[in-house]
């Protein structure tokens, strides 16, 4: 069975930081492009970040460069996403979500083979 489940949202207040983290199974890791996507409050699927292990390279939107940092831990089939100096903007659930080839830089769930089922980040004081 094919799983990506995302942890580590929560609260945090204005310029604070959180770690969000997705372990994957049911896939060969290696194979995939990992991608976090999120949704704010009332709002559609924006594309945050991935990355592309065939070329190793990384991929941000322009609302995140720069406070957000993209890493995989191939051991651990775990993706993770490093925010830093968060703003309320960056407010919504968050999303894992794979791809067979290359990154896509889109959050429309069709570009992708496999999607988490969310995990809540809140920016407020």
């Amino acid at each position: 069975e094919v799983q990506l489940v995302e942890s580590g949202g929560g609260l945090v207040q204005p310029g604070g930081s959180l770690r969000l983290s997705c372990t994957a199974s049911g896939f060969t890791f290696d194979d995939y492009t990992m991608t976090w996507v999120r949704q704010a409050p009332g709002k559609g699927l924006e594309w945050v970040s991935s990355v592309y292990r065939a070329i190793t390279s990384t991929y941000y939107a322009d609302s995140v460069k720069g406070r957000f940092t993209i890493s995989t831990d191939d051991a651990k089939r775990t993706v993770y996403l490093q925010m830093n100096s968060l703003k309320s903007e960056d407010t919504a659930v968050y999303y894992c979500a794979a791809n067979i080839r290359g990154a896509v830089l889109s959050g429309a769930p069709e570009h992708y083979n496999y999607w988490g089922q969310g995990t809540q980040v809140t920016v407020s004081s």
